[in-house]
């Protein structure tokens, strides 16, 4: 891998740009950027393994040929898009909050004031909900901050550069194109000090590049005078590089790996069930006296009688006594459903089918606890990401989550209830599972506008 020393290097001996094209390439040949590739196709529900699997016929000499007589269904699961899915919106599905966040009335309305989320931008959530996921695929997703507002930066479109002596990321390239090879490709240079352009030259294609916009700061300020155009009157950076990773977990590396034995032998399984249905429950046959056939007349005579269902023999010197093999259904399903536990047990995901209708609370939690510590090791690398785009603004805050789960409402609902005569009103809306937290400030409104009508209409 390049690092910023070896960009540095490069910088200063004028060869920028060959330095820009090699690291590019050889970023695009890592193996972790083919396993982020993998893990987009798995992540569509493409399953590479079965996609791409063929049934092969192997003859005496070991030479294989494809048999293309045989069912060759391809099952692909969606186990890999479900267990990131309920990852992620596990601690991100209902949007982080800030602890400096007060609540005040504004015009006569109970409000919660969230300044730092206020400066994050109004599609913060999304673009954290967006990067996080990204980021348990790939194993690494970048937010950029962008003057007053988070952009995403995948993994298989950012090049990072870091410190071979800290770790820290220094500088690094964005770069995008409609077709690698038949359309121009765009690279953004970022370094701590500005981002500067590059792009493939006229009447060429691929990586054959030259700058086409020159070094710029991150912030501007720029004068507008109805005469003459706008001009840039000052400009300035960030004390840091305004690009921050996010990891998808401690190890450092796409989800898929470890789970994609898992998924790929279930998707074999299930495959070769519905091949095996479909086969007629793997008939076969039995020619006797056929001695002089040899494997090329057994063959044809196969393919005729599974594509035709019809071949001529000589019944009175060669018979043909058809055989059936019943498939071990049993023993697939009792695998199929031990793969499917393995598989969640493994991620530490919840199969909502392990809970039973009416469940308590207590086995609901319980249920919850192989996920709660997966999600607590997952929001530490999100609060890290977060708080490196709070320094770079300069706000000291934490994030808060709020976890998406279910729960025995009724339970839950019986519990407030037994405790509303210790409790504020507010605070029993939300504990609350059917009130959602847009739902209080409404409620607690109209109560306010009940009261105070309770108490004027004496007086009139």
């Amino acid at each position: 891998m390049k690092t910023f020393q070896d960009f540095e290097k490069a910088k200063n001996e004028n060869r920028l740009i060959d330095f820009i094209t090699l690291a590019i390439n050889e970023y695009r040949s890592s193996s972790d950027y083919q396993i982020a590739l993998e893990a987009d196709e798995y992540e569509a529900e493409r399953n590479t393994t079965i996609c791409h699997y063929v049934k092969k016929l192997y003859d005496m000499t070991g030479q294989a040929t494809v048999d293309f007589t045989s069912a060759n269904n391809r099952i692909a699961s969606n186990f890999f898009h479900r267990l990131t899915t309920q990852r992620c919106a596990y601690s991100l599905g209902n949007g982080v909050s800030f602890a400096n966040a007060q609540q005040d009335m504004v015009q006569g309305k109970r409000v919660v004031v969230d300044t730092t989320k206020d400066k994050l931008g109004n599609d913060f959530d999304t673009i954290l909900y967006d990067a996080a996921h990204c980021a348990l695929i790939h194993k690494v997703s970048y937010l950029f901050w962008n003057l007053d507002h988070c952009d995403l930066f995948k993994m298989t479109e950012f090049m990072p550069l870091y410190d071979e002596y800290d770790g820290s990321l220094k500088a690094g390239c964005r770069f995008w194109s409609l077709d690698w090879n038949n359309k121009p490709v765009t690279i953004v240079l970022y370094e701590m000090d500005g981002y500067t352009k590059y792009r493939t030259k006229d009447g060429s294609t691929g990586l054959d590049i030259a700058e086409y916009e020159a070094k710029r700061a991150y912030k501007q300020t720029i004068a507008h005078n109805e005469v003459d155009p706008d001009e840039i009157i000052g400009e300035s950076n960030y004390s840091y590089l305004p690009i921050i990773p996010l990891w998808g977990s401690k190890h450092k590396q796409s989800d898929l790996v470890g789970m994609r034995a898992k998924i790929d032998a279930y998707d074999l399984v299930k495959s070769g069930f519905a091949n095996d249905l479909e086969e007629c429950a793997e008939i076969y046959w039995i020619v006797s006296n056929a001695m002089a056939m040899n494997d090329s007349d057994l063959a044809k005579f196969r393919d005729r009688i599974k594509l035709n269902h019809i071949a001529v023999v000589d019944t009175e010197n060669s018979p043909v006594q058809p055989y059936t093999q019943e498939i071990p259904v049993n023993a697939r399903e009792s695998l199929l459903t031990s793969l499917r536990t393995q598989i969640y047990e493994d991620y530490g995901a919840l199969d909502v089918h392990t809970v039973a209708a009416g469940a308590t609370n207590d086995h609901i939690d319980a249920a919850y606890q192989p996920m709660d510590e997966e999600a607590d090791d997952f929001e530490y690398q999100v609060i890290k990401a977060i708080r490196g785009i709070l320094n770079i603004i300069g706000i000291d805050d934490m994030p808060l989550f709020n976890r998406n789960r279910v729960s025995n409402q009724k339970e839950r609902t019986d519990m407030v209830m037994l405790a509303a005569q210790y409790l504020d009103e507010e605070t029993i809306l939300k504990k609350l599972p059917f009130i959602t937290p847009d739902e209080i400030d409404s409620i607690l409104m109209n109560n306010d506008k009940a009261d105070q009508d309770m108490i004027e209409e004496p007086e009139e």
